[in-house]
Protein backbone atom coordinates (compact mmCIF):
# COMPACT_ATOMS: atom_id res chain seq x y z
CA UNK A 1 0.00 0.00 0.00
CA UNK A 2 0.90 3.57 -0.85
CA UNK A 3 2.54 5.81 1.84
CA UNK A 4 0.14 8.49 1.74
CA UNK A 5 1.33 11.65 3.36
CA UNK A 6 -0.62 13.63 6.09
CA UNK A 7 -0.18 17.18 6.65
CA UNK A 8 -2.61 18.90 9.15
CA UNK A 9 -1.43 21.96 9.52
CA UNK A 10 -2.59 24.48 12.33
CA UNK A 11 -0.34 27.24 12.15
CA UNK A 12 -0.62 30.16 9.61
CA UNK A 13 1.33 29.36 6.51
CA UNK A 14 3.08 31.64 4.16
CA UNK A 15 5.16 31.59 1.05
CA UNK A 16 6.80 34.84 -0.93
CA UNK A 17 5.63 34.88 -4.22
CA UNK A 18 7.18 37.14 -6.93
CA UNK A 19 5.42 39.13 -9.63
CA UNK A 20 6.73 39.98 -13.12
CA UNK A 21 4.55 41.50 -16.06
CA UNK A 22 4.26 39.08 -19.35
CA UNK A 23 6.08 39.99 -22.29
CA UNK A 24 3.71 37.98 -24.61
CA UNK A 25 0.63 40.11 -26.36
CA UNK A 26 -1.24 36.73 -26.28
CA UNK A 27 -1.72 36.90 -22.38
CA UNK A 28 -4.91 38.37 -22.01
CA UNK A 29 -3.92 39.63 -18.53
CA UNK A 30 -0.77 40.95 -16.68
CA UNK A 31 -0.32 41.26 -12.88
CA UNK A 32 2.13 44.03 -11.62
CA UNK A 33 2.82 43.99 -7.83
CA UNK A 34 5.86 44.24 -5.55
CA UNK A 35 6.80 40.58 -3.92
CA UNK A 36 4.27 40.13 -1.46
CA UNK A 37 3.46 37.39 1.77
CA UNK A 38 0.86 35.17 0.41
CA UNK A 39 -0.89 33.44 2.88
CA UNK A 40 -2.43 29.78 2.05
CA UNK A 41 -4.90 27.43 3.25
CA UNK A 42 -4.43 24.70 5.06
CA UNK A 43 -5.11 21.35 4.06
CA UNK A 44 -8.37 21.36 6.20
CA UNK A 45 -10.03 24.76 4.46
CA UNK A 46 -8.88 22.66 0.97
CA UNK A 47 -10.70 19.91 1.90
CA UNK A 48 -13.91 21.42 2.93
CA UNK A 49 -13.86 23.51 -0.68
CA UNK A 50 -13.65 19.90 -1.89
CA UNK A 51 -16.56 18.14 0.31
CA UNK A 52 -18.69 20.84 -0.55
CA UNK A 53 -18.63 21.25 -4.32
CA UNK A 54 -18.76 17.03 -3.99
CA UNK A 55 -21.75 17.10 -1.37
CA UNK A 56 -23.48 20.06 -4.06
CA UNK A 57 -23.04 19.06 -6.87
CA UNK A 58 -21.33 15.39 -7.04
CA UNK A 59 -18.18 16.73 -8.00
CA UNK A 60 -15.13 18.52 -7.82
CA UNK A 61 -13.24 20.16 -10.93
CA UNK A 62 -10.61 22.71 -9.90
CA UNK A 63 -11.31 25.02 -12.41
CA UNK A 64 -13.94 25.93 -10.59
CA UNK A 65 -11.75 27.41 -7.47
CA UNK A 66 -10.10 30.15 -6.89
CA UNK A 67 -5.97 31.11 -7.48
CA UNK A 68 -5.26 30.84 -4.15
CA UNK A 69 -6.99 27.28 -3.50
CA UNK A 70 -5.15 25.67 -6.20
CA UNK A 71 -2.11 27.55 -5.14
CA UNK A 72 -2.22 26.60 -1.86
CA UNK A 73 -3.06 22.54 -3.11
CA UNK A 74 0.17 23.00 -5.12
CA UNK A 75 2.19 24.13 -1.90
CA UNK A 76 1.22 21.32 0.16
CA UNK A 77 1.63 18.66 -2.35
CA UNK A 78 5.09 17.33 -1.92
CA UNK A 79 6.07 17.22 -5.65
CA UNK A 80 4.61 20.87 -6.50
CA UNK A 81 3.65 19.63 -10.09
CA UNK A 82 0.97 20.76 -11.63
CA UNK A 83 -0.87 20.39 -14.88
CA UNK A 84 -0.69 23.31 -17.71
CA UNK A 85 -3.34 22.70 -20.38
CA UNK A 86 -3.17 25.20 -23.31
CA UNK A 87 -4.62 26.15 -26.81
CA UNK A 88 -3.84 28.48 -29.72
CA UNK A 89 -7.02 31.44 -28.51
CA UNK A 90 -8.79 31.36 -31.82
CA UNK A 91 -9.45 27.31 -30.80
CA UNK A 92 -12.70 25.96 -29.62
CA UNK A 93 -14.48 22.89 -28.67
CA UNK A 94 -10.95 21.61 -27.83
CA UNK A 95 -12.53 18.79 -25.45
CA UNK A 96 -14.49 17.45 -28.68
CA UNK A 97 -11.51 17.31 -31.18
CA UNK A 98 -8.27 16.30 -28.86
CA UNK A 99 -8.23 13.00 -31.50
CA UNK A 100 -7.69 15.64 -34.72
CA UNK A 101 -5.11 17.72 -33.07
CA UNK A 102 -1.74 17.34 -33.69
CA UNK A 103 0.27 18.91 -31.07
CA UNK A 104 3.51 19.26 -33.10
CA UNK A 105 1.72 21.52 -36.02
CA UNK A 106 2.79 25.03 -36.27
CA UNK A 107 0.50 26.72 -34.01
CA UNK A 108 -0.20 24.41 -31.26
CA UNK A 109 3.94 24.21 -30.86
CA UNK A 110 3.81 28.43 -31.39
CA UNK A 111 1.93 27.95 -28.61
CA UNK A 112 3.30 25.49 -25.92
CA UNK A 113 6.19 27.96 -26.23
CA UNK A 114 4.80 31.39 -25.03
CA UNK A 115 3.46 29.34 -22.48
CA UNK A 116 6.62 28.07 -21.62
CA UNK A 117 8.13 31.58 -21.58
CA UNK A 118 5.40 32.84 -19.52
CA UNK A 119 6.07 29.85 -16.75
CA UNK A 120 10.02 30.63 -17.07
CA UNK A 121 9.86 34.40 -16.49
CA UNK A 122 7.72 33.66 -13.43
CA UNK A 123 9.34 30.73 -11.93
CA UNK A 124 12.86 31.99 -12.20
CA UNK A 125 12.24 34.32 -9.17
CA UNK A 126 12.02 30.76 -7.23
CA UNK A 127 14.37 28.73 -9.22
CA UNK A 128 16.95 30.38 -10.68
CA UNK A 129 18.83 27.77 -12.42
CA UNK A 130 15.30 26.96 -14.05
CA UNK A 131 15.45 27.07 -18.21
CA UNK A 132 12.96 26.38 -21.11
CA UNK A 133 14.31 23.15 -22.06
CA UNK A 134 13.78 21.44 -18.36
CA UNK A 135 10.52 23.47 -17.29
CA UNK A 136 8.40 20.33 -18.55
CA UNK A 137 8.97 17.84 -15.92
CA UNK A 138 7.51 15.14 -18.66
CA UNK A 139 7.93 15.47 -21.99
CA UNK A 140 4.48 14.89 -23.80
CA UNK A 141 3.57 14.28 -27.27
CA UNK A 142 -0.40 13.72 -27.64
CA UNK A 143 -2.07 16.02 -26.02
CA UNK A 144 -1.80 19.95 -25.55
CA UNK A 145 -0.84 19.76 -21.78
CA UNK A 146 2.22 20.73 -20.32
CA UNK A 147 3.56 19.10 -16.79
CA UNK A 148 5.69 21.55 -15.04
CA UNK A 149 6.65 22.55 -10.96
CA UNK A 150 5.06 25.30 -10.05
CA UNK A 151 6.62 27.71 -6.70
CA UNK A 152 5.16 31.29 -7.28
CA UNK A 153 1.60 32.42 -6.89
CA UNK A 154 2.18 35.04 -9.74
CA UNK A 155 2.88 31.90 -12.31
CA UNK A 156 -0.71 30.40 -11.34
CA UNK A 157 -2.64 34.14 -11.34
CA UNK A 158 -0.87 34.80 -14.94
CA UNK A 159 -1.77 31.62 -16.28
CA UNK A 160 -5.52 31.58 -15.40
CA UNK A 161 -6.00 34.76 -16.98
CA UNK A 162 -4.46 33.66 -20.12
CA UNK A 163 -6.85 32.91 -23.22
CA UNK A 164 -4.24 30.51 -24.35
CA UNK A 165 -4.76 28.55 -20.88
CA UNK A 166 -7.42 25.77 -20.79
CA UNK A 167 -6.63 24.26 -17.39
CA UNK A 168 -4.10 24.59 -14.40
CA UNK A 169 -4.63 22.61 -11.97
CA UNK A 170 -2.37 20.86 -8.92
CA UNK A 171 -1.04 17.28 -10.00
CA UNK A 172 -0.35 15.68 -6.48
CA UNK A 173 -3.37 16.99 -4.42
CA UNK A 174 -5.70 14.14 -2.94
CA UNK A 175 -8.08 15.11 0.15
CA UNK A 176 -7.38 11.82 1.91
CA UNK A 177 -3.23 12.13 2.12
CA UNK A 178 -3.95 15.47 4.21
CA UNK A 179 -6.93 14.52 6.30
CA UNK A 180 -6.00 11.78 9.11
CA UNK A 181 -9.64 10.65 9.30
CA UNK A 182 -10.38 10.17 5.57
CA UNK A 183 -6.74 7.98 5.47
CA UNK A 184 -8.25 5.91 8.61
CA UNK A 185 -11.17 4.83 6.78
CA UNK A 186 -9.42 4.46 3.60
CA UNK A 187 -6.77 2.27 5.30
CA UNK A 188 -10.17 0.19 6.63
CA UNK A 189 -11.19 -0.44 2.81
CA UNK A 190 -7.47 -1.04 1.27
CA UNK A 191 -7.17 -3.80 4.66
CA UNK A 192 -10.43 -5.16 3.61
CA UNK A 193 -9.54 -6.36 0.32
CA UNK A 194 -10.16 -3.45 -2.42
CA UNK A 195 -7.15 -2.19 -2.46
CA UNK A 196 -3.40 -3.57 -2.22
CA UNK A 197 -2.43 -6.49 -0.59
CA UNK A 198 -4.19 -9.83 0.58
CA UNK A 199 -4.58 -11.41 -3.18
CA UNK A 200 -3.01 -15.07 -1.81
CA UNK A 201 -4.34 -18.27 -2.90
CA UNK A 202 -7.41 -19.09 -0.61
CA UNK A 203 -7.49 -23.14 0.51
CA UNK A 204 -10.73 -22.93 2.24
CA UNK A 205 -12.78 -21.64 -0.93
CA UNK A 206 -15.90 -24.08 -1.38
CA UNK A 207 -16.82 -25.95 -4.21
CA UNK A 208 -20.30 -25.26 -5.46
CA UNK A 209 -20.64 -22.43 -3.06
CA UNK A 210 -17.37 -19.81 -4.58
CA UNK A 211 -16.99 -21.93 -7.75
CA UNK A 212 -17.89 -24.43 -10.13
CA UNK A 213 -15.86 -26.95 -11.71
CA UNK A 214 -15.33 -26.31 -15.66
CA UNK A 215 -13.88 -28.23 -18.09
CA UNK A 216 -10.70 -28.67 -19.00
CA UNK A 217 -9.48 -28.18 -15.22
CA UNK A 218 -10.82 -24.41 -14.38
CA UNK A 219 -12.94 -22.81 -11.99
CA UNK A 220 -16.03 -20.62 -12.71
CA UNK A 221 -16.79 -17.76 -10.29
CA UNK A 222 -20.26 -17.88 -8.55
CA UNK A 223 -21.43 -14.40 -9.75
CA UNK A 224 -20.92 -15.23 -13.92
CA UNK A 225 -24.35 -17.04 -13.54
CA UNK A 226 -26.58 -13.90 -12.78
CA UNK A 227 -24.86 -12.54 -16.67
CA UNK A 228 -25.47 -15.44 -18.09
CA UNK A 229 -21.47 -15.01 -18.90
CA UNK A 230 -21.62 -19.18 -19.20
CA UNK A 231 -24.49 -19.14 -21.23
CA UNK A 232 -22.77 -16.22 -23.51
CA UNK A 233 -19.31 -18.94 -23.62
CA UNK A 234 -21.64 -20.76 -26.26
CA UNK A 235 -21.91 -18.69 -28.65
CA UNK A 236 -18.34 -16.02 -27.74
CA UNK A 237 -15.18 -16.60 -25.85
CA UNK A 238 -13.80 -13.32 -27.04
CA UNK A 239 -11.65 -14.47 -30.09
CA UNK A 240 -10.07 -11.54 -31.94
CA UNK A 241 -10.54 -8.99 -29.26
CA UNK A 242 -8.11 -7.04 -27.07
CA UNK A 243 -8.40 -5.14 -23.33
CA UNK A 244 -6.44 -2.55 -22.08
CA UNK A 245 -6.15 -3.15 -18.17
CA UNK A 246 -4.83 0.15 -17.22
CA UNK A 247 -3.72 -0.92 -13.54
CA UNK A 248 -0.73 -1.77 -11.08
CA UNK A 249 0.62 -4.09 -13.63
CA UNK A 250 0.73 -7.89 -13.06
CA UNK A 251 2.54 -10.55 -10.74
CA UNK A 252 5.73 -12.16 -12.58
CA UNK A 253 4.67 -15.09 -10.17
CA UNK A 254 1.29 -16.24 -11.73
CA UNK A 255 1.93 -18.03 -14.67
CA UNK A 256 -1.51 -18.45 -16.03
CA UNK A 257 -0.98 -14.24 -16.55
CA UNK A 258 2.40 -14.97 -18.19
CA UNK A 259 3.59 -18.30 -19.83
CA UNK A 260 0.54 -20.42 -19.44
CA UNK A 261 -1.63 -17.48 -20.77
CA UNK A 262 -2.44 -19.95 -23.62
CA UNK A 263 -3.99 -23.06 -22.36
CA UNK A 264 -6.39 -25.50 -22.15
CA UNK A 265 -9.33 -23.93 -24.07
CA UNK A 266 -7.38 -20.20 -24.30
CA UNK A 267 -5.28 -20.23 -27.21
CA UNK A 268 -3.73 -18.01 -30.20
CA UNK A 269 -3.93 -14.85 -28.29
CA UNK A 270 -1.62 -12.38 -27.20
CA UNK A 271 -0.46 -10.82 -23.47
CA UNK A 272 1.56 -7.73 -23.65
CA UNK A 273 3.16 -6.00 -20.86
CA UNK A 274 3.34 -2.11 -20.71
CA UNK A 275 4.83 0.47 -18.43
CA UNK A 276 3.47 3.99 -18.11
CA UNK A 277 4.21 5.12 -14.77
CA UNK A 278 7.15 7.56 -14.87
CA UNK A 279 10.20 5.94 -13.04
CA UNK A 280 8.62 2.32 -13.04
CA UNK A 281 11.00 0.10 -14.79
CA UNK A 282 9.10 -2.96 -15.72
CA UNK A 283 5.05 -4.32 -15.19
CA UNK A 284 5.56 -6.22 -11.95
CA UNK A 285 2.62 -5.76 -9.45
CA UNK A 286 3.67 -5.07 -6.67
CA UNK A 287 0.14 -4.19 -4.95
CA UNK A 288 -2.07 -7.10 -6.18
CA UNK A 289 -4.84 -5.14 -7.81
CA UNK A 290 -3.88 -5.64 -11.23
CA UNK A 291 -3.51 -9.01 -11.38
CA UNK A 292 -6.86 -9.91 -10.27
CA UNK A 293 -8.51 -7.42 -12.57
CA UNK A 294 -6.58 -8.70 -15.42
CA UNK A 295 -7.27 -12.24 -14.53
CA UNK A 296 -11.37 -11.78 -13.89
CA UNK A 297 -11.31 -9.86 -17.89
CA UNK A 298 -9.05 -12.51 -19.52
CA UNK A 299 -7.25 -15.25 -17.57
CA UNK A 300 -7.06 -19.09 -19.17
CA UNK A 301 -10.16 -21.51 -19.35
CA UNK A 302 -7.16 -23.64 -17.95
CA UNK A 303 -6.21 -27.04 -17.13
CA UNK A 304 -4.47 -26.12 -13.61
CA UNK A 305 -7.81 -25.75 -11.41
CA UNK A 306 -6.81 -21.70 -11.28
CA UNK A 307 -10.07 -19.55 -11.88
CA UNK A 308 -11.14 -18.79 -15.75
CA UNK A 309 -11.45 -15.52 -16.27
CA UNK A 310 -15.05 -13.70 -18.66
CA UNK A 311 -13.48 -13.41 -22.04
CA UNK A 312 -10.71 -16.13 -21.75
CA UNK A 313 -9.66 -15.96 -25.41
CA UNK A 314 -9.24 -12.19 -25.69
CA UNK A 315 -5.84 -10.82 -25.93
CA UNK A 316 -4.99 -8.60 -23.22
CA UNK A 317 -2.30 -5.74 -22.51
CA UNK A 318 -2.07 -5.12 -19.06
CA UNK A 319 -0.52 -1.43 -18.19
CA UNK A 320 1.28 -0.45 -15.25
CA UNK A 321 0.00 3.26 -14.55
CA UNK A 322 -0.36 3.02 -10.89
CA UNK A 323 1.71 2.65 -7.52
CA UNK A 324 -2.15 1.21 -6.23
CA UNK A 325 -5.75 2.07 -6.42
CA UNK A 326 -5.80 5.57 -5.54
CA UNK A 327 -4.59 8.48 -8.42
CA UNK A 328 -2.97 10.49 -6.02
CA UNK A 329 0.40 11.58 -7.30
CA UNK A 330 1.36 13.76 -10.49
CA UNK A 331 3.75 10.65 -11.98
CA UNK A 332 0.62 8.73 -11.55
CA UNK A 333 -2.00 11.03 -13.22
CA UNK A 334 0.56 11.02 -16.25
CA UNK A 335 0.92 7.41 -16.34
CA UNK A 336 -3.15 7.00 -16.46
CA UNK A 337 -2.83 9.81 -19.06
CA UNK A 338 -0.33 7.98 -21.21
CA UNK A 339 -2.13 4.75 -20.89
CA UNK A 340 -5.02 6.15 -22.47
CA UNK A 341 -3.53 7.65 -25.49
CA UNK A 342 -1.71 4.24 -26.04
CA UNK A 343 -5.02 2.65 -26.01
CA UNK A 344 -6.46 4.88 -28.66
CA UNK A 345 -3.49 4.88 -30.92
CA UNK A 346 -3.36 1.58 -30.86
CA UNK A 347 -6.35 -0.36 -33.35
CA UNK A 348 -5.93 -3.88 -31.92
CA UNK A 349 -7.37 -2.13 -28.24
CA UNK A 350 -11.46 -2.15 -28.40
CA UNK A 351 -11.88 -1.77 -24.76
CA UNK A 352 -10.25 -0.25 -21.59
CA UNK A 353 -10.49 -1.18 -17.60
CA UNK A 354 -9.81 0.66 -15.05
CA UNK A 355 -10.60 -0.25 -11.48
CA UNK A 356 -8.40 2.84 -9.82
CA UNK A 357 -10.07 6.59 -9.75
CA UNK A 358 -9.67 9.90 -7.46
CA UNK A 359 -11.86 12.21 -5.28
CA UNK A 360 -11.18 15.35 -7.33
CA UNK A 361 -10.83 15.51 -11.14
CA UNK A 362 -7.91 15.69 -13.38
CA UNK A 363 -8.38 17.31 -16.82
CA UNK A 364 -5.22 15.71 -17.75
CA UNK A 365 -6.96 12.35 -17.44
CA UNK A 366 -10.34 14.05 -18.87
CA UNK A 367 -8.19 14.80 -22.11
CA UNK A 368 -6.20 11.43 -22.21
CA UNK A 369 -9.81 9.98 -22.32
CA UNK A 370 -11.87 12.85 -24.59
CA UNK A 371 -8.75 11.46 -26.90
CA UNK A 372 -9.34 8.01 -26.59
CA UNK A 373 -13.55 8.11 -27.04
CA UNK A 374 -12.21 10.18 -30.39
CA UNK A 375 -10.92 7.64 -31.35
CA UNK A 376 -13.91 4.47 -30.90
CA UNK A 377 -12.68 2.79 -27.18
CA UNK A 378 -15.27 1.48 -25.41
CA UNK A 379 -14.07 2.65 -21.99
CA UNK A 380 -14.97 1.43 -18.41
CA UNK A 381 -14.32 2.50 -14.88
CA UNK A 382 -15.39 1.81 -11.45
CA UNK A 383 -17.54 3.81 -9.79
CA UNK A 384 -15.75 3.47 -6.31
CA UNK A 385 -15.25 1.30 -3.12
CA UNK A 386 -14.90 2.89 0.21
CA UNK A 387 -16.04 2.76 3.68
CA UNK A 388 -18.48 4.84 5.49
CA UNK A 389 -17.42 8.27 4.24
CA UNK A 390 -19.34 7.47 0.99
CA UNK A 391 -22.14 9.60 2.16
CA UNK A 392 -20.19 12.47 0.88
CA UNK A 393 -17.99 10.95 -1.54
CA UNK A 394 -19.91 9.91 -4.45
CA UNK A 395 -18.60 8.02 -7.59
CA UNK A 396 -15.41 8.96 -8.21
CA UNK A 397 -13.22 10.33 -10.96
CA UNK A 398 -12.80 9.04 -13.87
CA UNK A 399 -16.18 7.08 -13.64
CA UNK A 400 -17.92 10.36 -13.53
CA UNK A 401 -17.18 11.08 -17.00
CA UNK A 402 -19.57 11.09 -19.85
CA UNK A 403 -17.65 9.55 -22.31
CA UNK A 404 -17.03 6.19 -20.03
CA UNK A 405 -19.22 3.62 -18.17
CA UNK A 406 -19.31 4.02 -14.92
CA UNK A 407 -19.35 0.21 -13.28
CA UNK A 408 -20.14 -0.38 -9.52
CA UNK A 409 -21.13 -4.07 -7.55
CA UNK A 410 -24.51 -5.11 -5.84
CA UNK A 411 -25.07 -8.15 -3.85
CA UNK A 412 -27.05 -10.89 -5.19
CA UNK A 413 -30.80 -10.21 -3.86
CA UNK A 414 -33.54 -9.38 -6.99
CA UNK A 415 -33.71 -5.88 -5.74
CA UNK A 416 -30.44 -3.85 -7.14
CA UNK A 417 -28.65 -3.11 -3.73
CA UNK A 418 -25.22 -1.79 -3.64
CA UNK A 419 -21.93 -3.61 -2.04
CA UNK A 420 -21.11 -3.34 1.25
CA UNK A 421 -18.45 -1.18 0.11
CA UNK A 422 -19.54 -0.03 -2.92
CA UNK A 423 -20.23 3.60 -4.35
CA UNK A 424 -23.70 4.37 -6.22
CA UNK A 425 -25.30 7.00 -7.77
CA UNK A 426 -25.75 8.67 -10.74
CA UNK A 427 -23.47 8.69 -13.08
CA UNK A 428 -23.85 5.28 -12.45
CA UNK A 429 -24.24 3.12 -16.25
CA UNK A 430 -24.29 -0.31 -15.24
CA UNK A 431 -23.86 -3.45 -12.39
CA UNK A 432 -22.65 -6.99 -11.60
CA UNK A 433 -23.22 -9.13 -9.03
CA UNK A 434 -20.32 -9.68 -6.96
CA UNK A 435 -21.32 -9.94 -3.17
CA UNK A 436 -22.93 -12.71 -1.62
CA UNK A 437 -25.60 -11.52 0.72
CA UNK A 438 -24.78 -14.53 2.95
CA UNK A 439 -21.39 -14.07 3.81
CA UNK A 440 -20.51 -10.96 2.01
CA UNK A 441 -18.13 -13.80 -0.24
CA UNK A 442 -16.16 -11.92 -3.45
CA UNK A 443 -15.63 -13.48 -7.12
CA UNK A 444 -12.49 -15.42 -7.56
CA UNK A 445 -9.22 -14.51 -9.25
CA UNK A 446 -6.01 -15.36 -9.91
CA UNK A 447 -3.92 -14.88 -6.82
CA UNK A 448 -0.29 -12.94 -7.14
CA UNK A 449 1.36 -16.89 -7.64
CA UNK A 450 -0.20 -20.52 -7.58
CA UNK A 451 -3.18 -22.34 -9.01
CA UNK A 452 -5.55 -21.81 -5.77
CA UNK A 453 -7.72 -18.33 -6.82
CA UNK A 454 -7.92 -15.82 -4.10
CA UNK A 455 -11.23 -13.55 -4.32
CA UNK A 456 -11.66 -9.60 -5.00
CA UNK A 457 -14.66 -7.36 -3.69
CA UNK A 458 -15.97 -3.88 -4.49
CA UNK A 459 -16.57 -1.79 -7.81
CA UNK A 460 -12.97 -3.25 -9.02
CA UNK A 461 -13.73 -6.62 -9.72
CA UNK A 462 -17.16 -5.40 -11.24
CA UNK A 463 -15.34 -3.40 -13.66
CA UNK A 464 -13.10 -5.71 -14.97
CA UNK A 465 -15.89 -8.09 -15.11
CA UNK A 466 -18.20 -5.79 -17.48
CA UNK A 467 -14.80 -5.03 -19.70
CA UNK A 468 -15.13 -9.16 -20.06
CA UNK A 469 -18.40 -8.66 -20.92
CA UNK A 470 -17.89 -6.03 -23.83
CA UNK A 471 -15.20 -8.17 -25.30
CA UNK A 472 -17.65 -11.14 -25.47
CA UNK A 473 -20.22 -8.81 -26.92
CA UNK A 474 -18.43 -7.37 -29.42
CA UNK A 475 -16.46 -10.43 -30.32
CA UNK A 476 -19.52 -12.11 -31.98
CA UNK A 477 -20.04 -8.81 -33.94
CA UNK A 478 -16.67 -7.99 -34.62
CA UNK A 479 -17.88 -5.42 -37.70
CA UNK A 480 -20.12 -3.17 -35.11
CA UNK A 481 -19.20 0.01 -34.07
CA UNK A 482 -19.22 1.22 -30.16
CA UNK A 483 -22.41 2.69 -30.23
CA UNK A 484 -23.78 -0.22 -31.38
CA UNK A 485 -21.92 -2.77 -29.41
CA UNK A 486 -22.74 -0.47 -26.24
CA UNK A 487 -26.79 -0.48 -27.24
CA UNK A 488 -26.59 -4.00 -27.34
CA UNK A 489 -25.37 -3.72 -23.61
CA UNK A 490 -27.65 -1.40 -22.44
CA UNK A 491 -30.54 -2.11 -23.94
CA UNK A 492 -30.71 -5.90 -22.69
CA UNK A 493 -29.28 -4.68 -18.71
CA UNK A 494 -31.98 -5.73 -15.97
CA UNK A 495 -33.42 -2.07 -15.54
CA UNK A 496 -33.65 -1.00 -18.86
CA UNK A 497 -35.59 1.36 -20.57
CA UNK A 498 -35.55 3.18 -17.40
CA UNK A 499 -32.54 4.33 -15.73
CA UNK A 500 -32.12 4.03 -11.87
CA UNK A 501 -30.83 6.75 -9.96
CA UNK A 502 -28.10 4.81 -8.52
CA UNK A 503 -27.69 1.71 -10.40
CA UNK A 504 -28.25 3.08 -14.20
CA UNK A 505 -29.62 0.47 -16.25
CA UNK A 506 -28.90 -2.52 -14.08
CA UNK A 507 -27.04 -5.86 -14.51
CA UNK A 508 -25.43 -6.62 -17.66
CA UNK A 509 -26.42 -9.59 -19.41
CA UNK A 510 -24.02 -11.33 -21.41
CA UNK A 511 -26.07 -13.77 -23.56
CA UNK A 512 -28.90 -11.32 -24.16
CA UNK A 513 -26.55 -8.96 -25.66
CA UNK A 514 -24.81 -11.12 -28.03
CA UNK A 515 -28.47 -12.60 -28.73
CA UNK A 516 -30.56 -9.89 -29.57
Amino acid sequence: MKRLFIALLSGTVFFSACTKTSNSDQISASITSDARQVQIQTPQQINAIIKQSIESTGSFNWNDASDLTIYSAVMHSKDHLVSVGYQPADEKNVDQRLSQIHISDAKWKQVKSQVIQLILQEEKAMQPKLTADNVEVWKEFKLPVIDVRIDNFNTIKLLRRSNLIRYVEPMSYEPENYDAVLYNQLEQSISGGSGCGGYVGDPNLIEGDDYVNILPGAKQSWNYTYHNIPQAWNVSTGTGMKIMVIDTGVSPDQDNMNSNFNQGYSSGRTIQKMVTLPGASNADDDCGHGTAMSSTATAPRCTDGNSCGVAYNSSLIICKAVNDVIIDGGDEIKGVSDAYTNAADDPSVKITSMSVGRITGSSQIKDAINYAYGKGKLMFCAGGTSTDYTSWWGVVFPATLPTVEAITGVKNKDKLTACSDCHKGKQIDFVIVMEKSSDKGHPICNAISGDVPSTVGGSSVATSTSAGIAALVWSAHPSETREQILNRLTTTASAYPAKNKNYGYGKLNAYAAIMQ
